[in-house]
Order: structure tokens, then C-alpha cells, then sequence
């Protein structure tokens, strides 16, 4: 892989990482809900999840689905009905008063990591660096590649989405402000499904 190459891969990856997504409203509504020290697991999870998903995608398993067309189909189905039903986890969530959020809690690391195998956006990204980035000459040696620039760019990105969403903390301390909050981010995570909905229309 040239320099001028990796230069675009780490463009690539910081304008995929930081730009909206699923992934990020979730974090920047969990930093709000429960603060950057609960958010920690849910962190991580994304990153290493994540950089899993892309070292796996680059050594060929996105090759199954050329394979199995119906298995992308079942995955975008299932995608759908995941993301809908955060939404509506997030919509009814409470405030960010821990007398009234007894029972709500922020998403752990393994929830978040796996995750990644049904988040639209992370599959389209996966696909798109394997099959940009990834040379069969030099497979190992990309696949490194791609695996440390979506780590440090992954962490640099989930870290500030879930910074950003404490930050948000004491302009929503009222549960009605809380409560608006969540609804708009349930609202922008279900858009963000429209893509795929698009496609199966």
C-alpha cells in the first residue's frame, strides 16, 4: 500500500468514524443518559467490535454474501429491526436523574460489539475499504493496515461522541429536556435507516 493510499484510507476512515451514524448517536445519547464513565463499555465495544468486523471483512469474509446473496438481505432485515427497537429504547428512556433512571442502563461492551455485525453503516464500510484497500498481493500487510488506522480512528471518534454527549449533560438536567432529547435521537436513528429501507422499496 503507497503513502498517497494511506493518506486516503486515513481520510476515509476519520470522515466514516466521525460523521452521524448509529453507532454515534448512541454514544453521544448514552454520554448524555449516563455519563463518559458508564459510556466506557459501550466505548469499547465499538472500537474493538468494529476493528474485529473490518479485520474480517478485509481477509474475505465479506465474500459470503457474494456467495449467499439472500444472507445480506436476511442481515439488512434484521439490521432494521434491531435499529427500530433501539430507537424506541432510546425514545423511552427517562433523564439523566439516577433516582429516575433506576432501571435504565447504557449498553455494555458486548452488546456494543456485536452490535457492529448488524450496524448498515459498518458493513458498508467494511465492504467498501476490503474492496478499495486490500490487495490479494499484500493481503496480511493491508489488512494490518486497515486494522490500526480504524482502531486509533474508531477510539478517537467514539471517545469524542460519547465526551460530546456528558458535555450535553447540564443543558438537560429537566426530564422534560431529557425526554426531548431522546426523542429527537430515537427520530435520527430511524432515518438513518432509510437507506436500506430505500433499497428493499
Amino acid at each position: 500500500m503507497s503513502q498517497q493510499l494511506i493518506l486516503s484510507l486515513v481520510t476515509f476512515a476519520f470522515v466514516s468514524a466521525m460523521t452521524p451514524g448509529p453507532n454515534n448517536t448512541m454514544l453521544l445519547t448514552s454520554g448524555v443518559n449516563f455519563g463518559f464513565r458508564r459510556t466506557r463499555p459501550h466505548v469499547w465495544g465499538v472500537v474493538i467490535g468494529f476493528t474485529i468486523m473490518i479485520l474480517a471483512v478485509a481477509l474475505g469474509v465479506g465474500r459470503v454474501f457474494l456467495l449467499f446473496p439472500a444472507l445480506f438481505s436476511t442481515l439488512r432485515v434484521v439490521s432494521i429491526g434491531y435499529l427500530l427497537w433501539l430507537a424506541w429504547r432510546i425514545a423511552t428512556a427517562g433523564t439523566s436523574n439516577p433516582i429516575v433512571t433506576t432501571e435504565a442502563r447504557p449498553m455494555t461492551f458486548f452488546e456494543a460489539a456485536l452490535f457492529q455485525w448488524v450496524n448498515p453503516k459498518g458493513w458498508m464500510v467494511a465492504l467498501s475499504v476490503a474492496a478499495n484497500f486490500v490487495s490479494p498481493d499484500s493481503l496480511w500487510f493491508d489488512a494490518a493496515v486497515l486494522t490500526a488506522t480504524f482502531l486509533a480512528v474508531s477510539l478517537m471518534s467514539a471517545t469524542a461522541w460519547a465526551f460530546f454527549g456528558t458535555s450535553l449533560r447540564p443543558l438537560l438536567a429537566d426530564e422534560r429536556s431529557m425526554r426531548i432529547f431522546n426523542v429527537a435521537m430515537a427520530v435520527a436513528l430511524v432515518a438513518s435507516l432509510w437507506p436500506l429501507v430505500h433499497e428493499m422499496i
